[in-house]
């Protein structure tokens, strides 16, 4: 029996497609009350007066909840805790809560929530990060307006620089991107037999929520249960808090069964978006085009609170080079408090608006030395024996160039033609774009847990924390246990993602379940394993040194005839057999003057081409194919990695061409635009598998890596059908038309 390479059907598959699958707005209770929440309509004021009388003349309408009626800490996040689940003094942002209508109905709660009066006092606002670090500015918090601060060294850059024969300087800048998950948030709370705060929602990591919940109620974690719900879609927006402390803090006072679901409009307004970033790059080259030197100033816009800006400060500092080597770098990075809306984790933390600058680096850098853009990249290339601008060395699984080989192998074989005769304004364009992604969380500490067992009866079971949010890791995992003991996938059962039943497996971001859960549970098998063996040892009367566990069975070194289901030697010992597994990558914490340090234990790599037509009239842009090329390490599931390198490409798209959250005018799906069915090209995937030793099976992880190469590609493909280039993102109609006709006058 195989389980690793196989693509069978995810586990999750049927009750989707039957409609049986219950996500956050399906789950309810006979009773539970509606919850609305009162939001601030100014982006920077104190609150000078709540008023609540009228609301609670509203029939239905059983309690308003405030700041003051929070028995913790009013403040939650992942890194740094200055959120507030209920604005107290003053408001940061237009979207804000201030307050939380409990009624028995939908409709007394909206109408509840209208009649809540609010007084402020407005303040000003800062609405630019540059505005945000001049002396004298308005603070947001009282710390200040810089959140974090990067800097990686590596090299002499100046030297580099003076040692280069072309130098290419430019800027990029992206904008506010809105994860628009299928389903937006909700969730259901009540006490349970144990008299638990127990709150069902989507989530990406229910043992964060347990912690930061605990701490606002101001209890025990125990007295706190959190259970993911089926969750659509998540992209790092379900990894801060939204519902659950609303939820939990109104369990706590009313002892009742309540529900929220946030309307679409919330949903825009009240979570977090794709961090902004202003990127001044600038590299040198020799005539061969060979790196010389790379320096990089990146500035941030975190919005009015923290969120995961560390993180993707850290990230988009640490990838600013690109997959390549380079002697010589210089990177900073801040991150800035504006009272724009809260940025936070979005797929690829960063990196996706790094590898937009880099890949535009590279491309410009080969015009100007004529030099092929897939052969620049190869020249530079990242291989095993490279050192990263971390000065971490590169070891093992570095398949940056056969990505890049494979990628071009494909477009060698095809006849591409650059004009349409029937057509004069439009014009045909060929691009690539490369990216190098770090596996987990950024040098620190991020482990993983994991429990299997068999009971007395032969029945399996995998315990994870893991949350799968449509990524496959319940089909993925499983099929890693399922390979180590030998047991058919079909006959394990998964406890997944409750705080009550699982511990702790990190969250479902960074694509780090598959390596770091699936080593937890590799390990989690080897020690039930220990335990299999000694009592069939027991059983049989064979010292445990002479067995050991293949296909399900335990079967003697020495004796072909001597063998018994690793099932039965539960049933017959009659107890269960559990293994408690564990696994933490090996990272360093950075050197905080030179960011010096290993960040990662792996790395996974990929190469994107895109084929675009550009009508130079209108301005639309057609992705007409995607080549997509991934070191995924080992493939577990094949298909599973198409369908997330499918998806990264879709939402790449977006990305490059149309998603644009303005804060203030953008609403609803009615004015922010994402990619269509008819906007997704043809998508050719690639799988190289450079094994990764440290992996489970030699696995990696692709959920971010599908996205970031495409953005860069697509632009790439655009200057080279146009002549111009487009430096800010997305390259929407208005500035392709403007490239376009730039490029005409040239």
């Amino acid at each position: 029996m195989r389980q690793i390479g196989v693509s069978i059907p995810k586990v999750d598959a049927l009750e989707k497609v039957l409609g049986r699958a219950r996500y956050g707005a399906d789950v309810s209770s006979a009773g539970a009350l509606s919850l609305k929440v009162v939001r601030s309509t100014r982006p920077h004021a104190r609150i000078v007066s709540l008023e609540t009388g009228e609301a609670l003349k509203v029939a239905g309408v059983e309690r308003i909840f405030t700041a003051r009626d929070i028995p913790g800490k009013n403040l939650v996040g992942i890194i740094n805790k200055d959120q507030p689940v209920l604005a107290s003094e003053r408001v940061r942002y237009a979207g804000e809560a201030i307050a939380l209508v409990a009624a028995a109905t939908l409709e007394a709660a909206e109408e509840g929530a209208r009649r809540v009066g609010v007084e402020y006092e407005d303040l000003p606002a800062i609405t630019r990060p540059e505005e945000a670090l001049q002396a004298g500015a308005p603070l947001i918090h009282e710390k200040g307006n810089l959140l974090f601060e990067m800097n990686i060294l590596k090299g002499d850059v100046q030297a580099g620089f003076q040692d280069a024969e072309v130098v290419v300087e430019k800027t990029y800048t992206t904008t506010w991107v809105e994860h628009a998950y299928l389903e937006p948030d909700a969730g259901l709370a009540y006490l349970d037999e144990e008299d638990r705060i127990t709150v069902i929602c989507p989530t990406q990591n229910v043992h964060y929520d347990q912690k930061d919940v605990a701490s606002v109620l101001g209890l025990p974690a125990g007295k706190v249960r959190i259970i993911q719900s089926t969750t659509g879609g998540g992209f790092g927006g379900r990894l801060d808090i939204t519902v659950q402390g609303l939820l939990a803090l109104a369990v706590f006072h009313l002892r009742k069964a309540v529900r929220i679901v946030y309307s679409r409009e919330e949903v825009f307004q009240a979570t977090s978006k794709r961090h902004p970033l202003k990127i001044k790059y600038r590299t040198g080259a020799g005539k061969d085009g060979t790196l010389r030197a790379v320096e990089v100033d990146i500035l941030g816009d975190t919005g009015a609170y923290a969120s995961y800006g560390v993180a993707v400060g850290m990230r988009s500092a640490i990838h600013a080079t690109g997959p390549y080597q380079v002697p010589n770098v210089k990177v900073r990075n801040r991150m800035v408090y504006t009272n724009n809306p809260w940025s936070g984790a979005m797929r690829g933390f960063g990196v996706p608006q790094m590898a937009f600058a880099h890949e535009s680096q590279m491309d410009l850098l080969a015009l100007a030395l004529k030099m092929d853009p897939v052969e620049i990249r190869l020249r530079n290339a990242l291989r095993v024996g490279s050192e990263t601008p971390t000065g971490q060395t590169l070891t093992a699984s570095v398949g940056i160039g056969e990505t890049l080989r494979r990628v071009k192998e494909w477009k060698d074989l095809q006849v591409f033609s650059r004009v349409d005769p029937r057509r004069p304004y439009i014009r045909r364009g060929i691009g690539v774009g490369s990216m190098w992604y770090g596996i987990g969380n950024t040098g620190v500490t991020n482990p993983s847990t994991a429990q299997v067992e068999i009971d007395p009866h032969g029945q399996v079971r995998l315990f994870t924390g893991a949350a799968d949010i449509g990524q496959g890791s319940d089909t993925v995992l499983l099929q890693i246990a399922s390979e180590a003991l030998g047991i058919p996938l079909s006959e394990i059962h998964l406890i997944r993602a409750d705080t009550a039943r699982t511990t702790d497996a990190g969250a479902s971001s960074a694509s780090r379940q598959t390596y770091i859960s699936g080593n937890a549970i590799l390990d989690a098998v080897r020690r039930l394993e220990e335990k299999a063996l000694r009592e069939a040892g027991w059983l049989l009367g064979v010292e445990e040194k002479d067995l050991f566990l293949e296909d399900g069975r335990v079967k003697s070194r020495t004796s072909a005839a001597i063998s018994l289901p690793i099932r039965e030697v539960a049933r017959r010992c009659e107890r269960t057999l559990r293994g408690e597994g564990a696994f933490d990558p090996q990272t360093t914490k950075l050197d905080p003057q030179t960011g010096q340090g290993v960040p990662y234990a792996t790395y996974a790599f990929a190469t994107h081409l895109a084929e675009v037509e550009v009508d130079t009239e209108t301005g639309k842009v057609k992705v007409c194919r995607v080549v997509a090329g991934h070191d995924v390490g080992s493939a577990i599931h094949p298909q599973n990695i198409i369908g997330q390198i499918t998806g990264g490409v879709t939402m790449g798209v977006g990305f490059a061409l149309m998603e644009e959250y303005i804060p203030g005018e953008t609403e609803s799906f009615v004015n922010y635009l994402i990619p269509t069915l008819k906007d997704i090209p043809e998508v050719i995937p690639i799988l190289v598998e450079d094994r990764e030793p440290t992996g489970p099976y030699g696995a990696k992880g692709v959920g971010e890596p599908a996205l970031i190469p495409t953005a860069p590609a697509i632009l790439n493909a655009i200057a080279d059908a146009i002549g111009e280039r487009v430096y800010h993102l997305p390259a929407n109609l208005e500035r392709i038309r403007e490239a376009a006709r730039s490029g005409s006058q040239r």
